[in-house]
């Protein structure tokens, strides 16, 4: 039977990049991942590396500072995958957010941001607002341009897992956890890969499965309760309309919400919603309330595009994520973004990850090696993450 220092579920941002960091530090490092790696809810996402600028609306201002550390860090080790790119916030007479609140957010976004050339930001003069690809101007007070950074989410995950390869990390994709049973001196792990059962062992577990990180602890023996979560659906809509220059950020004519119009190969990308869903389905799929609602949106700005009905017919794709946050009364909008780790006395061997975001996966990573390197100690590193590229 193989044996292992930590064995990691699920292969999205998370469990690649936990693995790449505890692979680099000199652990014995297993990763299963039930489908194709960075395949679900890592190749579903906005496809952003930012601070976070809506999160200080909520007062997540630590989440913002990492976010924003992490954003360069991305952009200098990956380069190819990670690009900085404009957005713009229009203001208008009606806009729940004035001229005032934007330029204070972006002030504050800039002095978290310590000051990286990315965080400047400007006033765009009105001479320029036409070139704002048809934005509508009737009602326009003012249009701020500042900083963030674009990737194909996919991609960078599947670059994290070749490097945690590399490292000697093992990954199986298309390999699904069948029972975890945890022991005083460490786990035993049942998966099926390639038509065959495999049984490993492995000193600690790390449950990164998104989603389904409930379900993984549901194989669990001895029983073992998982904290209450609520799964919320992000949409997004590719229209086959030429991209705008940069990132548009727009406040929802129906809510307090913000979405993003956002160029995707040549293409216009608009996202996202936050539905709460009931139930998780294998497959996820975008509603039809969720196509008018982005649909309008995009039609309350760009007066000039075609109606709704024909918008439909400009969509070549759809896709959506699902994410998880902790079950609470406020709207899903204003829940916090953070990763909540859950361990217990009962199972101090296996450590669960419930949310977390695309942009700070490296943060979370190296707070899960801390955990590991608690109970295992410290091993011969082979590596230093902070210069390894990703490409």
């Amino acid at each position: 039977m193989s044996s292992f220092d930590i064995a990691i579920i699920g292969g999205g941002i998370s469990g690649v990049g936990i693995a790449q960091f505890a692979a680099a530090a000199g652990f014995r490092t297993l990763l299963i991942e039930k489908g194709d790696i960075g395949g679900q809810t890592s190749a579903n996402s906005s496809k952003l590396i930012h601070g976070g600028l809506r999160y200080l609306e909520t007062g997540q201002i630590n989440l913002v500072r990492k976010s924003l550390q992490e954003r360069r860090h991305l952009l200098d080790l990956a380069p190819s995958l990670v690009k900085p790119i404009p957005f713009y916030i229009p203001v208008y007479s009606g806009s729940q957010r004035s001229a005032f609140a934007i330029r204070a957010g972006l002030s504050l976004y800039a002095v978290l941001s310590e000051f990286d050339c990315l965080g400047r930001f400007s006033s765009v003069p009105a001479v320029h607002w036409h070139r704002l690809n048809g934005l509508k101007l009737q009602g326009l007070k003012a249009v701020f341009q500042y900083w963030d950074a674009q990737t194909d989410d996919k991609l960078l995950t599947q670059a994290v897992a070749r490097s945690a390869q590399a490292l000697g990390a093992d990954v199986y994709a298309e390999a699904e956890l069948l029972s975890l049973e945890h022991q005083s001196d460490g786990c035993k792990l049942t998966f099926s890969h390639a038509g065959k059962e495999q049984e490993v062992e492995a000193k600690l577990v790390v449950n990164a499965a998104g989603p389904w990180v409930n379900d993984v602890i549901a194989k669990v023996t001895p029983p073992l309760a998982g904290v209450e979560l609520d799964w919320v659906q992000g949409a997004h809509l590719l229209l086959d309309i030429p991209a705008p220059e940069g990132i548009l950020y727009l406040e929802s004519c129906f809510d307090k919400r913000v979405i993003f119009v956002m160029p995707w190969y040549g293409q216009t990308l608009i996202g996202t919603t936050e539905t709460v869903l009931e139930h998780l389905d294998s497959q996820q799929a975008v509603t039809e309330s969720e196509i008018q609602y982005l649909l309008g949106i995009y039609r309350h700005y760009f007066p000039l595009s075609p109606d709704v009905e024909q918008l439909k017919a400009k969509i070549v794709k759809t896709f959506c994520g699902v994410r998880v946050l902790p079950k609470q009364s406020s709207s899903a909008f204003e829940r916090p973004r953070d990763t909540l780790m859950q361990t217990s006395v009962s199972h101090p061997r296996l450590l669960s990850l419930y949310g977390g975001k695309l942009t700070t996966f490296r943060s979370t990573s190296s707070e899960v090696l801390q955990w590991i390197e608690q109970h295992l100690g410290k091993r011969q590193a082979i590596a230093d993450v902070n210069s390894l590229s990703l490409s």
